[in-house]
């Protein structure tokens, strides 16, 4: 039996929406779990559209889509092979979303792990611009609301100007990466509530973050690390509590 037929990810792809993603999922867990070593050739181009059933245009996106992100490597004339240094391979969300809640919490660990530091930092350092640019990022955020929208674009600029505050360039370069995936509710889309439940919620988030303005405001480090953090635990906790019956590994021991 050649190498080919022993992939697992060498069968047939049922039709989807986007069959270049799928492909590239199949490699990469097929790379990641070592049974496409480092330096390993990936299967030709003919091999894969006969063993998948697509067109060589998606298998070569699929292939490209690997490369952009560190997994393989192209030798003119040679094909394409596993990276050597696939441990290295850059930090990256899907590019489709959070698709479960459990994405959506893991999100917003990374998010408290930095952002409450963040806070504190903001708090320290910022500039009487910057506390400015805070304070008319809160004032955006509170009139949205007032007028009946979400205020999701106004959160994550308010989060920004909290990153920007703390005169460190890679806060707000990490939450300019995370982008829209940092407000969870537009990641999942919030059910089981009527419009005075999503009211009281979205003002409920609006003191969180009156908390944290007025603690940078005032530069109270540890007033605005405390703000921060319980702005975000408590998010993660109203998420849960919007799906009892979602699974995640902190609920399944």
């Amino acid at each position: 039996m050649g190498r080919t037929e022993k992939i697992s990810m060498m069968r047939p792809v049922v039709p989807t929406r986007n069959l270049r993603h799928e492909i590239a999922e199949r490699l990469a867990a097929e790379i990641m779990s070592g049974q496409l070593p480092p330096g390993a050739r990936l299967p030709t181009e003919q091999a894969m559209v006969a063993a998948m059933g697509v067109s060589r245009t998606v298998v070569r996106e699929a292939v490209a889509a690997l490369r952009a992100e560190g997994l393989v490597v192209t030798r003119q004339g040679a094909g394409a092979f596993v990276a050597t240094d696939v441990a290295r391979r850059p930090f990256r969300l899907a590019a489709d979303g959070l698709l479960s809640l459990r994405e959506v919490l893991d999100v917003m660990e990374l998010r408290t792990s930095v952002e409450v530091e963040a806070a504190g930092l903001a708090a320290e350092r910022c500039s009487a611009a910057a506390r400015q640019r805070v304070t008319k990022a809160f004032a955006a955020m509170e009139r949205a609301i007032a007028q009946g929208e979400s205020g999701i674009d106004e959160d994550f600029a308010f989060h920004f100007t909290i990153a920007a505050a703390t005169a460190n360039p890679q806060f707000p370069r990490f939450l300019e990466y995370l982008g829209r995936f940092i407000i969870p509710r537009q990641s999942i889309r919030l059910t089981g509530r009527d419009e005075k439940g999503q009211r009281a919620y979205l003002h409920m988030i609006l003191e969180e973050h009156r908390a944290i303005r007025d603690a940078v405001a005032e530069g109270d480090a540890a007033a605005a690390r405390r703000a921060m953090r319980r702005h975000l635990i408590g998010s993660q906790a109203r998420y849960r509590a919007l799906f009892p019956d979602a699974k995640d590994r902190r609920s399944n021991g």
